[in-house]
């Protein structure tokens, strides 16, 4: 195999690896390693048991990486917000993954659970989550989804739109509630990866103009069925760094000092979207240096203008559920494409692709692979990991070296697919969704059943209509 290191067809960040079976830590579970036998293994559970046992297309869960992360960006927001005399609060982002297990397992770290749909609300409360620790967000919500979440008890409603200002505010005063409520707003600033753009972005589906926020939260107030609990704000996913944070905590901070003026505004919601490794190359920032940048910085800007620090609240989801997450596959064909006259790359078919990762033909993101079922001497080859679906797009892995003597049979491992995989899933082709299965201290469990042909045919009625001639 043979690949030109200045080609178009390579990235520029990828490079030949001395060794085409090491694990880059930062973007796989710190449980993750090879055995003497060079066999993957995660969660003391090594990879060709979990597929004996689990069959593949699977997604493995390692319950202890999810405990620990969650731990730790509640700890670390903890403590930045004491040394600033406030309060921090932490809700895990649930449509970065969401089960009733996940749930139990990050509010048993002290974490809060944001929502977005009647769906995402239902697995919460499945899993106990409790409801006044739980936001809810989404720019269209039904009236009956609202309807429940008044019910229940949860603890805020994030407003999106001045028509669901009207809805909550009904819906509230039928019930005999007042409701809390947060204001989605757009600061202006747009962080997408690592592109930091300070200008305005009022040209999306969610929240309302920063330069509205003051008529519209008197709208709120003058509703005796609401109950106005701060501004929340989201720049982006993906983010590395505070920049972005810093610069949109000023923003909405000059609204807030006004807001003040005419009543309490009790909580500042800075969102989520902090990024994760999924190449080798990737430097995510750590949440301890994220927690006391964007907190220093919010009180920065306070001291500044005279105010209290308000209690501060964050969403983490990916930064939680990702690096937790490796998707198993078994390779099914390689196939030695010539794709210029100076490189070959070598496509390694596998058995799932974009009906359990839908992020490639999404939004081109890359991932990394390994083998799992074992370890090789062979050179590392340029490889691309497709799945099997009937589209071109269908990429699972677009550029990576593997040993080149991947085969047919093979165990292959997609590190960093814990969030917005499993989420995003689809029945493409007709293909079953995968298990989810969470393995811990050496034992594997399934959290979410897999799906089976016969499920996907129980919902087509016309397979169990009878037919015409068969009723006559």
């Amino acid at each position: 195999m043979s690949a030109s290191s200045d080609s178009p067809l390579v990235p520029e960040w990828l490079v030949v690896p001395d060794d085409a079976n090491a694990l880059a830590a930062q973007v796989w579970p710190r449980s993750a390693h090879r055995a003497a036998s060079g066999e993957l293994v995660l969660g003391g559970v090594a990879a060709s048991d979990l597929h004996a046992q689990f069959g593949t297309p699977l997604y493995v869960l390692d319950e202890d990486e999810v405990r620990a992360r969650a731990r730790g960006a509640r700890a670390a927001f903890d403590d930045a917000a004491s040394r600033h005399g406030t309060t921090a609060h932490v809700y895990y982002a649930g449509k970065a993954f969401l089960s009733a297990d996940v749930v139990r397992w990050v509010t048993g770290e002290g974490l809060a659970v944001d929502v977005a749909t009647g769906g995402e609300l239902a697995v919460a409360l499945a899993g106990g989550a409790d409801p006044a620790r739980i936001g809810f967000h989404g720019n269209n919500k039904s009236v009956v989804e609202i309807a429940r979440a008044i019910e229940v008890g949860v603890g805020s409603i994030i407003l999106d739109s001045d028509i669901e200002i009207e809805r909550v505010a009904a819906e509230a005063a039928r019930r005999g509630i007042r409701q809390p409520v947060r204001l989605r707003v757009n600061s202006g600033v747009h962080a997408e990866t690592h592109d930091f753009l300070a200008t305005a972005h009022e040209d999306q589906k969610f929240g309302i103009a920063l330069a509205r926020a003051e008529e519209v939260v008197a709208r709120i107030r003058e509703l005796p069925s609401l109950d106005f609990g701060g501004l929340h704000c989201h720049i982006g996913s993906q983010i590395f760094g505070v920049d972005g944070f810093r610069e949109s905590a000023a923003r909405l901070l000059d609204v807030h000092e006004r807001l003040l003026a005419g009543g309490p505004v009790p909580v500042l919601n800075l969102g989520g979207g902090f990024g994760i490794a999924y190449t080798s190359v990737d430097t995510p920032t750590p949440i301890e240096e994220l927690a006391e940048g964007i907190v220093d910085a919010v009180a920065t800007e306070c001291a500044r203008r005279g105010i209290p620090v308000p209690a501060l609240a964050f969403e983490p989801g990916r930064a939680i559920v990702g690096t937790a997450g490796v998707t198993l596959y078994e390779v099914g064909t390689t196939k030695p494409v010539q794709a210029t006259d100076a490189l070959t790359r070598l496509y390694v078919s596998v058995d799932g692709g974009m009906s359990d990762n839908a992020r490639p033909a999404l939004y081109g993101a890359q991932y990394s692979a390994r083998l799992a079922s074992r370890s090789s001497d062979a050179a590392p080859a340029l490889a691309r990991v497709v799945g099997r679906h009937c589209e071109s797009g269908d990429i699972v892995v677009d550029a990576e070296y593997l040993p080149g003597d991947v085969a047919p049979g093979d165990l292959l491992a997609v590190p960093a697919t814990g969030a917005y995989c499993f989420s995003l899933a689809s029945n493409y082709n007709y293909a079953p969704r995968p298990p989810v299965v969470a393995v811990s201290g050496g034992e594997a469990r399934v959290i979410v059943r897999g799906e089976t042909i016969d499920d996907l045919l129980a919902r087509d009625l016309g397979v169990h209509r009878p037919t015409p001639e068969a009723s006559a």
